[in-house]
């Protein structure tokens, strides 16, 4: 039985087959092909953590599969309120085909994985957010080709997608630059376990030089709202804007993850512009994650 926590769960060959696979269902979807082979399996779908992304694209994709998924609110599980992690675990997984879990502390996830007698997905932990980088790698390569020997920025909190974009610089073999306010830099050991040349910066005019990708998320995820202020003043100067862009390579495609603060993180004419692909990065969450879950069903 496989899991998906990380991108690690997977090799290199097994995540670039799956993209290939996500461009071909997306293809399928959009002529309007029939294809369910999750007919009768249901996704239970646990979020400790809101979404509109996730909830959507999961519950289209089981849909479209010809499956069901079951919705769990923190207010419709035991998941710590007084129940062991082990025991949601065993009797969630004894009733449904898989579960997706988005919540805060990743340990979490991979102790219901130890339990679970189906695959568990990782739709979010404050480490982690490996979904989001099947959708856009999917985006990258739909656009442009293969993303590797690229360089891509990434602009912003050293947070969940910036882990997730070290272990995607190793398994799809790009160069990653990471520009962060020194207080804000990724995990050292994720970076230092990371087989894939990662450098660090301070400067983001230094780190875009020459990109292929630039990306970056808000400068204060959920749960961090009673940090605005103090992240607005360290970040104040990593927005993404016209005069970033403009250091990076002329073909480069700006990414987020959505939803996205214009004039922080950054400028509307960025995120609106012709360089942008946030909205097809978006859409590709529904197709890389049917993807996912066709290739954890038959590998069970």
């Amino acid at each position: 039985m496989r899991h998906f926590l990380t991108l690690k769960d997977l090799s290199s060959l097994e995540l670039e087959q799956l993209i290939t696979r996500a461009i071909a269902l997306k293809a399928m979807h959009r002529n309007g092909e029939i294809y369910e082979p999750l007919r009768n399996k249901v996704l239970g779908m646990i979020f400790e953590k809101s979404s509109t992304r996730t909830r959507v694209s999961f519950e289209s994709a089981m849909i479209q599969f010809g499956g069901g998924s079951i919705f769990l609110s923190p207010n419709d599980t035991q998941l710590g309120r007084g129940e062991p992690i082990e025991d949601s675990a065993r009797v969630i997984s004894s009733m449904v085909d898989f579960v997706m879990i988005r919540t805060f502390e990743h340990d979490k996830i991979e102790q219901f994985a130890r339990y679970s007698s189906v695959p568990v997905i990782n739709a979010l932990t404050d480490d982690f957010h490996p979904c989001q980088l099947l959708a856009d790698m999917q985006t990258y390569i739909e656009h442009r080709g293969s993303i590797k020997g690229k360089t891509v920025t990434w602009v912003g909190d050293g947070n969940n997608m910036c882990h997730s974009y070290i272990n995607a610089a190793e398994q799809f073999g790009f160069d990653l630059n990471v520009a962060s306010p020194i207080d804000y830099m990724p995990s050292q050991s994720i970076v230092d376990n990371a087989k894939a040349n990662i450098t660090l910066f301070n400067n983001v005019n230094d780190a875009v030089k020459n990109s292929d990708l630039i990306v970056t998320d808000v400068w204060a995820s959920m749960g961090q709202e009673e940090e605005q202020k103090k992240r607005e003043i360290a970040f104040e100067n990593f927005q993404v804007n016209e005069q970033v862009m403009a250091l990076a390579n002329h073909e480069a495609l700006f990414m987020h993850c959505l939803p996205a603060h214009r004039g922080e993180e950054v400028s509307a004419n960025v995120i609106d512009g012709e360089q942008s692909v946030v909205w097809d990065e978006a859409e590709n969450r529904l197709h890389a994650q049917k993807a996912l879950l066709e290739f954890l069903s038959t590998n069970d």
